[in-house]
Order: structure tokens, then sequence, then C-alpha cells
């Protein structure tokens, strides 16, 4: 088998997982964010095309804040307690050629950290769909008293990487829990609160626990982030499973964990 072939198999089973894959268009990315907490100074996105044609795509870092809503803005200049990765950072290479069913591996590079003050610093890579021979994400023309319009969609993508310095002193609680019946899918609401020199990044899960002790999952979500400098997001969604339990006796019990396991938060909220 092909070398490149054999490597896009072994891609896109991985990018099979959601949890550690991110994709737009034709364009597959593998992980969806990087860490170096000192522990490394290399690392690797792995990129894959899945589409039919040839797409070209530049390379660059962008800066973003997040709202507390969970949506980002780019900005140019750092908010207060906020600081960027950008400079502290090398890639190679900077604009990538992928033919269909073609992979490639960009290398990320930790660089002049040595004197960094203790924290987090986060800017994102994006990934931006340029034109070459074949234009990418061409529409149907449109005309307009015999004036052809040729429209072209362009689309990018990014994740974010972030370097860590020194110990972290991060946690996190939850408040404003609430449970709303109204839909016909029940619907959780909370308030994540996070204090701190880093982000968090894990999972919601939400578990019933009868009158008798049953417990059931009714509801997780991965890859929920609350990056610095913010120091609260606002988040809500669906429960499943609601069918087979009883909403309306016992009790929820809410956690947020990390990646690795480890619980940063947990609460109780009675149903009774």
């Amino acid at each position: 088998m092909n070398t490149k072939l054999l490597s896009l198999s072994i891609l896109l089973l991985l990018f099979s997982l959601p949890e550690i894959s991110i994709a737009q268009g034709d364009l597959m990315i593998m992980p969806k964010r990087l860490v170096f907490d000192g522990s490394q100074r290399s690392q690797e996105i792995n990129l894959a095309n899945t589409g039919s044609d040839t797409a070209v795509y530049a390379i660059s870092f962008v800066n973003y804040k997040m709202t507390e809503s969970g949506n980002f803005e780019q900005v140019e200049v750092p908010e207060e307690g906020q600081q960027f990765a950008q400079d502290f950072l090398r890639y190679f290479p900077r604009r990538v050629t992928l033919a269909p069913n073609e992979a490639q591996t960009i290398r990320v590079q930790v660089t002049r950290t040595g004197n960094l003050e203790p924290g987090e610093y986060r800017s994102h890579m994006y990934f931006r769909a340029v034109e070459e021979q074949t234009a990418l994400g061409t529409e149907e023309a449109e005309e307009s008293e015999g004036i052809s319009i040729n429209i072209k969609t362009v689309f990018g993508i990014s994740i974010p990487i972030i370097i860590r310095e020194g110990e972290s002193t991060t946690q996190l609680e939850l408040s404003n829990i609430e449970l709303q019946r109204e839909d016909e899918n029940p619907k959780l609401s909370l308030v994540l609160n996070r204090t701190g020199n880093m982000s968090v990044y894990g999972n919601i899960q939400v578990d019933h626990i009868s009158p008798q002790g049953d417990e059931t999952e009714v509801g997780i979500v991965k890859g929920v982030s609350v990056y610095t400098p913010n120091k609260k997001r606002n988040f809500s969604f669906d429960l499943r499973n609601s069918q087979d339990v009883n909403l309306n006796s016992g009790k929820l019990r809410v956690s947020y964990t990390e990646e690795n396991g480890k619980i940063l938060a947990s609460t109780d909220i009675d149903l009774n």
C-alpha cells in the first residue's frame, strides 16, 4: 500500500474519534488542540484531505478572546490577564498542498521560553484554504444585466496552541444550575466559574440518582473550555435518556472532569 494512503488510513481511524479531531470542509485535523506544559518541546499536527480535489492551505497564527457565552472574537492586543503564545512558537511548513486522500504532518516547536513568567500563553493556529489552480468552494455564477459574478467561498479552521509555565493555581466551581423542563427535551443550564492562572478544558457529565440510589447518566458534553482571562462561562445543553428516569424525584449530580480524569467540580441538585 502507498505510504501516504496508509498514513491517511491510520489518521482517518483516529479522526473517527470526535474528542481528538476536528474537521471543516474536506480538511481534518488531529489533535484539535496542543498543550506544551514543560514536558515536551515539539509536537505534531496531522492534516488530511478527505475531498476529491487538491486543496491548498496557508498556515498562520490568529489570537482570540472567548466571550462568556463561549464564542470567539479575534483580537490584536491581549486583554488584561491574557498572553499570546505565537512569539514562542515556530512551525513548518507554513503552506501545504494536499492531493485527494493525502495526509501531511505539521511540526510545532516551543522556543525562547527561558524567561517566561508563570501562567498560560495561548494563540490559535489558523488553516486557511487558498485558491490555487482549482477554485475552492466555487458556487454557481450569478448573472445581473449581462454581468457574470463568480462567488468563491473560502473557509478557515483554527485550533488552540497553549504554553503553560509553572504550577497551575486554577480552580473551578459550578453555579446557577437550573433544570428546564418546558421543551420536549429537558435542558440544563449552568455557569462555570474559573479562578487561577490557567484555563480549563474538560467534560460536563450529568447523572440522575434515584431515591433508591440508582445512577443513570442523562447528559454529557465533551471539550468544554474556559480560557484565560475569562472568569466564567455560561453553558446549556440538552439532557438525554431523560425518559428513563423521573426528573421529579431524586437528584442530579453535575460534574466537570479534566481529560486526565481529575474531577475539578461536582455539585448535587435535589429534584424533590
